[in-house]
């Protein structure tokens, strides 16, 4: 059970720093296509690609800890400060978040035929966001999928949990 455990955690901790490494390789490549050099190095679809990047990085840092401390055996919550620094995440994504979204409108207005791609890496960091501090939105295995249709309804990410019991231990 432990040998599962510390294996799934480091799948999710590698699998979001693959993502995000693979992201800006993809990033780079395309701009040195001619094509998507002026887009693409434009400050909107920066700004959403730097917010996906920025959140998928937590995602990656929470799972690592996960992982450091299931090979200590501890199956516990995050200590105190990690906890409290991915409460200052959480703020920190959603003032980005808002940004964005005037960023999103700025961008429709000048450019009003070449606005997807950072609606797309908007969103996509969004619900990344979500995935993270608030509901599980990834389930990755047919158990977890076949639990999720049992469940009828999403359950709350682990971090999210974790953050809660911070917030009762702080109040």
């Amino acid at each position: 059970m432990q040998k599962k455990a510390n294996r799934k955690l480091f799948h999710l901790f590698t699998g979001e720093l693959t993502a995000t490494i693979l992201f800006a390789v993809m990033w780079l490549l395309y701009i040195q296509q001619q094509i998507w050099i002026t887009y693409l190095t434009s400050f909107p679809p920066i700004y959403a690609f730097v917010l996906l990047e920025f959140i998928l990085l937590q995602g990656s840092l929470f799972w690592f800890l996960k992982w450091k401390q299931a090979k200590q055996k501890k199956y516990v919550q995050l200590p105190y400060t990690q906890l409290r620094m991915f409460l200052l995440f959480k703020k920190i994504n959603f003032v980005l978040i808002v940004i964005g979204a005037l960023v999103l409108v700025y961008q429709i207005i000048k450019f009003p035929a070449g606005h997807y791609w950072f609606a797309f890496l908007y969103a996509f960091a969004i619900i990344e966001h979500i995935n993270y501090y608030h509901i599980r939105l990834s389930y990755q295995t047919l158990d977890e999928i076949k639990e999720f249709l049992r469940q009828k309804k999403f359950r709350s990410s682990i971090l999210a949990k974790e953050l809660t019991m911070l917030k009762v231990k702080v109040d």
